[in-house]
């Protein structure tokens, strides 16, 4: 049965456009429009939809106030952006992924560009996704607090039972992609600054978003979060975001330090950043241990990277769970390749980061 899709845009001709290649696909059918956030507000609070295909800029009610007011409503939608202001590094993008969103993609600014087939591609591989999506959760306030004190407990717990955690240089390396910029705000921030590891981030997304990625997870985390630059000395209690378009890895220096190196290989896994070459080069690395965290996202990204590296190095494997994945695409492979050591809902990866790599 065809996915049903909800398209929100104030073009009539742009929707018209959008509509066409959807509907001119198989998988999906458009079964609603809405010219405005108020017109889309008042069909999601009475229907249904596997997906919606929303605008930013719109009169009355924009893109960013409708997922506002669903959040508010606690009303939940499969929400991918197809907005102009969704280019490299806008802003809007990086509200519109924190307010619920799932996904986006850059809409061209004319008809024409947006019938060529390398945006129809885009668009509806990327749709695809997001109707196969689980369906966003909020976060309440009340339970953020709660993970600020929950934070301040395991810190206390690591202190405590140190000589049980086993010795040796450690690094953390986290996979994500599709649901990963929402997720990784339920994890980064959770860590404490006291946190005796490095933590290196492939987040699968276009050049330009990843730097303001680390921005905004910096002014929400205790750690340091920066976009990794080629040569950044590796130091505990900094998180390194892989630049987006690159494929990041760690290597060892004339000096003898462990340094962030970008290669421009092809996309590997149909992504680029990859995770498997950041996990490989770690197996070349002077850590004594590796504690992997593969999260939400589509494929299978991380699993070979983490095979190869378990061969070389002692490695300790997180894998989100299935219910708090958005789509439990990369964390399934791991598990179906036996890699994962633990599975664990969102709310505690965290926790088990810092059990793991202990504190100083």
């Amino acid at each position: 049965m065809a996915k049903k899709i909800l398209i929100v845009d104030d073009s009539a001709l742009m929707r018209r456009v959008l509509c066409d290649i959807i509907d001119g696909d198989e998988r999906f059918q458009v079964v609603d429009r809405a010219t405005n956030g108020v017109e889309a507000f008042d069909l999601l609070s009475r229907n249904q939809y596997d997906a919606v295909v929303m605008d930013v800029n719109m009169p009355r009610m924009n893109g960013l106030q409708l997922l506002e007011e669903l959040r508010k409503y606690k009303i939940s939608a499969r929400v991918m952006m197809a907005s102009t202001d969704t280019k490299e590094g806008a802003q809007t993008t990086m509200d519109a992924l924190e307010l619920g969103a799932l996904d986006f993609i850059h809409k061209p600014n004319t008809a024409i560009e947006c019938r060529m087939d390398t945006f129809k591609k885009q668009l509806l591989d990327t749709l695809e996704v997001v109707a196969n999506s689980g369906l966003p959760v909020f976060e309440s306030r009340k339970k953020l607090q709660q993970s600020v004190e929950t934070t301040a407990k395991m810190v206390d717990i690591a202190r405590k039972f140190s000589a049980k955690i086993t010795p040796g240089t450690k690094v953390v390396a986290i996979a994500s992609s599709t649901g990963g910029p929402k997720a990784l705000q339920s994890v980064v921030p959770r860590l404490p600054a006291e946190l005796d590891a490095p933590v290196l981030i492939v987040q699968h997304m276009p050049k330009g978003f990843t730097a303001s990625l680390a921005e905004r997870l910096n002014s929400l985390s205790p750690l340091e979060v920066r976009e990794a630059a080629e040569g950044d000395e590796v130091k505990a209690g900094t998180v390194y975001i892989a630049m987006g378009g690159m494929h990041m890895n760690v290597v060892v220096s004339a000096a003898g330090k462990q340094v962030i190196h970008y290669t421009d290989e092809p996309a590997r896994e149909g992504v680029k950043p990859c995770a498997n070459y950041m996990y490989e080069s770690l197996a070349d690395s002077r850590y004594d241990q590796v504690i992997c965290v593969v999260m939400t996202g589509m494929g299978a990204d991380g699993t070979a990277g983490i095979r190869n590296l378990k061969s070389r190095k002692k490695v300790h494997v997180i894998t989100q769970d299935q219910a708090t994945s958005i789509v439990y695409g990369m964390p399934k492979s791991a598990v179906n390749a036996g890699i994962s050591d633990q599975i664990v809902p969102l709310d505690h990866i965290a926790q088990e980061i810092i059990l793991n790599a202990g504190v100083k």
